[in-house]
């Protein structure tokens, strides 16, 4: 299959779960579709939160967030990215971070037609 040459990023944004419902229904505004949502956990700069379980506090390892991600042609970039920092953003430490990666081809496997829908 030779791959059509497409200009689209990969924009993977990590939020707080809580703000995921908002900041996905912002993009689906600007007419951004395909949108994969991915509940994971991590640890970044900000300290783990504690809690307590049975008794004991502890430090959570690992605090859950969710994983945003978008293939937008290059001309989307900056209006996803302004809406994901606008809608996600709480002000407090651990309100994630923003990937933006180059796309060098994409496939429908359906249809195997390669290009960015």
């Amino acid at each position: 299959m030779n791959g059509v040459e497409t200009h689209m990023k990969l924009v993977k944004c990590i939020v707080r779960e809580q703000k995921v419902d908002q900041t996905t229904d912002a993009l689906k505004q600007i007419d951004v579709s395909g949108v994969t949502v991915t509940h994971i956990q991590g640890s970044g700069r900000a300290d783990n939160p504690t809690m307590v379980w049975l008794g004991q506090r502890g430090e959570l390892r690992y605090v859950p967030h969710a994983m945003i991600d978008v293939v937008v042609p290059d001309d989307l970039v900056d209006d996803v990215l302004r809406i994901v920092l606008d809608t996600a953003r709480t002000g407090k430490r651990g309100d994630g971070r923003v990937f933006i990666i180059p796309v060098e081809e994409a496939y429908t496997i359906r249809t195997r037609a390669g290009g960015p829908d």
